[in-house]
């Protein structure tokens, strides 16, 4: 048998076994056959390949021409994308509010869709910086807004029926009965009491069927946006009563009470007057406070004109005047949501102030894992800031773990995980404060490796109520404290009331301190986040005797800041 020669560098695998009869197969192979074989194969193998492929895109491509994809389909998805990215996760009946149908900026249907986005950029783009509502407006709320705004553009400014009934005005002449009856508010006091007294007077007169009418003082215009479609909101300046505003008080001839205490309310002929003025102001008297009876409304609902000054937010005291208690239910189910939806209807900041509100907002809060707002506003005398006001402050945000404690042992501390954030934005006329705090969380590290950035937008030094400037830096702070996470304010402060009901907060309130010493508890949980009534009536008029009128209804209480003050809750809530 004719054997074959072994090959020392041949591959094993590719060796004939000698033994298999000598079959031709067996013998080691041309490499350059083989390789041709080889070649050949992997071409074949290569053209399948390109060949589905190009049928893989010609399918795809023929789906693509027969259903081509919506724009609007991808602009949807976009903005889900952003909106689940930028807010906080919440609860399938909270995010119930946002219908498909009604746009998320205009607040379940809270805010009229006819408006001009560019005049009022805060109008449209503020729902984007802060929480949903914490609450869903009523149906009927939204009903009632959308008749009133009708009723305002009938009856506005240099309307048909405004022109007629100010010429009776000015004329003196009796009254005629008219379908445009109005209230007048006129700007008085600081921008908190003005915001909170502006809300109160609107409540009012939607109560009333009367059309709102804003003095708008020296920087009305220069802060809030109009509220209603097609028809200002904002008192002309030729109104014949705009000069005796100022002189307006308890002794006019006008003033409601006097008029009462003198038994005078009609005009010597019998006929009604064509305008009271309603004095509100936190010094009224008890015939002024006669206001709040229902057999007083029903006189006034007569007077086509009210003219009024008040520097109270007194809306709880509506609630117990029982010709009102059906509407003001059907209007907020939830007793203690009304500022914060008037709030949200009525104040919107124009185009200057939102620019400064926003480019705050984005350079030292948006990226923060969570904000925190103090507010802090001293009543006593003297050059702060004072020692017990920061150690107050420090005891309440610790004991409420609301910042973490610093170590002064360490130099560094390292959270495991990743790094969370808090920024601290604090408001107050002194910078001292701030300057206390940012420095604490600088030089020391926190104990559970949070890092801590702390923001003062402005150092005022003291009010200034009637300069532009500063009233937009109020106002801005005010906002901006209103799209934190949580909340701490000062006891009987204005300015903390309208951030805390704007944002929907329940906020931490600081106890008035006493003696230049810090209280102990330092804080305390608010009820609500309505604000307070700080000079309400003790009176009951179907008796005509005082009481307690903190104690008349559930959804009234005092407040927690001013034991004689009153505020509105909601009963239903385990607070």
């Amino acid at each position: 048998m004719k054997r074959v020669k072994k090959n020392p560098d041949s591959d094993l695998g590719t060796q004939s076994d000698p033994d298999n009869g000598g079959n031709y197969d067996n013998v080691l192979r041309d490499p350059v056959a083989q390789y041709g074989f080889e070649f050949n194969s992997m071409r074949m193998m290569g053209l399948v390949v390109v060949t589905l492929m190009l049928v893989s895109v010609l399918f795809s491509v023929s789906v693509v021409l027969r259903d081509p994809p919506d724009d609007g389909v991808w602009e949807a998805n976009e903005a889900k994308s952003f909106e689940v990215k930028s807010r906080k996760v919440f609860s399938a009946e909270e995010d119930s509010f946002q219908s498909a149908e009604v746009p998320k900026e205009l607040l379940g249907g809270l805010l009229s869709a006819e408006f001009d986005k560019k005049s009022c950029l805060s109008r449209y783009q503020s729902a984007f910086y802060r929480k949903e509502l914490s609450r869903k407006p009523s149906s009927y709320l939204i009903s009632r807004l959308r008749s009133y705004e009708a009723l305002h553009q009938r009856c506005g400014p240099y309307t048909k029926s405004y022109n007629k009934t100010l010429r009776k005005l000015k004329s003196g002449n009796q009254p005629e009965s008219s379908d445009c009856n109005y209230l007048v508010w006129i700007s008085f006091s600081g921008l908190g009491n003005r915001i909170l007294t502006l809300a109160s007077a609107f409540l009012y007169a939607l109560l009333t069927n009367r059309v709102l009418l804003v003095d708008p003082g020296v920087d009305m215009v220069d802060l809030f946006c109009e509220p209603f479609p097609e028809v200002s909101w904002f008192l002309p300046s030729d109104f014949p009563l705009k000069t005796q505003f100022d002189s307006f008080d308890q002794i006019s001839p006008h003033c409601y009470g006097r008029l009462l205490k003198n038994n005078n309310t009609m005009n010597s002929n019998g006929s009604s007057r064509s305008f009271v003025y309603l004095h509100l102001v936190h010094d009224y008297d008890d015939h002024d406070k006669l206001f709040f009876c229902d057999e007083d409304q029903s006189f006034l609902q007569k007077v086509p004109w009210l003219i009024m000054k008040t520097d109270n937010y007194y809306i709880p005291s509506l609630f117990l005047i029982p010709s009102f208690e059906q509407e003001l239910s059907n209007l907020f189910p939830n007793k203690d949501s009304v500022f914060h939806f008037l709030g949200r209807y009525l104040f919107h900041p124009t185009n200057p102030v939102w620019g400064l509100i926003t480019r705050y907002y984005d350079a030292y809060l948006a990226r923060a894992d969570e904000r925190i707002g103090i507010q802090i506003r001293v009543f006593d005398t003297g050059v702060g800031p004072f020692q017990y006001v920061f150690d107050q402050i420090l005891a309440c945000t610790l004991k409420e773990n609301l910042l973490p404690k610093v170590d002064k042992e360490k130099a560094i501390i390292r959270q495991s995980g990743n790094q969370t954030s808090k920024a601290v934005i604090l408001t107050s006329l002194s910078s001292g404060y701030f300057e206390k705090m940012r420095d604490m969380y600088w030089e020391y590290p926190t104990v559970t490796g949070e890092v801590i950035g702390i923001y003062q937008p402005s150092q005022e030094t003291y009010q200034q109520t009637e300069k532009r400037t500063h009233n937009r830096k109020a106002w801005a702070e005010m906002y901006l404290l209103s799209l934190t996470d949580v909340l701490v304010t000062s006891s009987w402060s204005t300015f903390g009331y309208v951030a805390q009901s704007l944002g929907g907060l329940r906020p931490w309130i600081l106890y008035k301190p006493e003696n230049h010493t810090a209280p102990d508890p330092p804080c305390h949980r608010a009820m609500s986040m309505e604000p307070c009534f700080h000079a309400p009536p003790f009176y009951d008029c179907k008796a005509k005797r005082g009481i307690d009128t903190g104690v008349l209804v559930p959804h009234v209480r005092h407040c927690e800041d001013m034991s004689w003050g009153l505020k509105l809750v909601d009963h239903q809530d385990e607070l």
